[in-house]
Parts: C-alpha cells; sequence; structure tokens
C-alpha cells in the first residue's frame, strides 16, 4: 500500500489495471518518497514488442478504473523487470533503484 496525501492507493489495484492495457507486457508500481505528499506511485511498465507507451497514454486509459489521487505520477518504461528466483516481481530492487525518482526530477 502506498500512502499518499492522507490516502491509501493499492500498488496491486493499479497493477492489475495497467496490465489489461493491450500494449503493457508487464506492470508493477512502488511507492517512491514526494516532497509534498509523501509518498506516490511510480507505475513501471514492460511493453509488448514493438510497442511503446507514453505516461498520458496510459493515464488515460487508467482514468477508467482508478481514482485520480490513485493515478502514478510518472510511468518508466524499461526492457525488463527484476525478479525474485521464485519468479516473482522484485520490488526491493525497484525500491532500491528508483527510491530518489521524483527528487531527481525536482533537481534537474
Amino acid at each position: 500500500m502506498i500512502k499518499s496525501g492522507g490516502e491509501w492507493i493499492s500498488s496491486v489495484e493499479v497493477e492489475n489495471a495497467a496490465m489489461g492495457y493491450h500494449k503493457v507486457h508487464e506492470a508493477a508500481v512502488i511507492a517512491v518518497e514526494h516532497a509534498k505528499w509523501g509518498e506516490r506511485p511510480l507505475l513501471i511498465l514492460v511493453a509488448k514488442e514493438n510497442q511503446s507507451i507514453s505516461h498520458e497514454e496510459i493515464l488515460l486509459y487508467l482514468s477508467n478504473d482508478l481514482h485520480k489521487w490513485a493515478l502514478p505520477s510518472a510511468t518508466i518504461v524499461v526492457k525488463e523487470i527484476p525478479h525474485t528466483p521464485t519468479g516473482k516481481i522484485s520490488k526491493k530492487q525497484l525500491r532500491e533503484k528508483y527510491q530518489h525518482y521524483f527528487q531527481q526530477l525536482n533537481a534537474v
């Protein structure tokens, strides 16, 4: 769960909604520290072969299923998402890699 501005956001709910998009092969959502809201969801996607996905495009799709405050603040499209030896998405590795994502955006 992600605590954002007093609201709880289910990362699983956002992931499941994103997986319904026809261009998405795999999706993960992590909580990332945010100066204004405490935490905000960061959506990490693997696109299906020969597909590209913009943040605006996926937000438009997700807005049909999610509350406005639950929409991810950013989307990153990667070639692959790390997995644990048992095949689960390694959110630990994703959090380590992207824990300062919003801080880095503000620094630029």
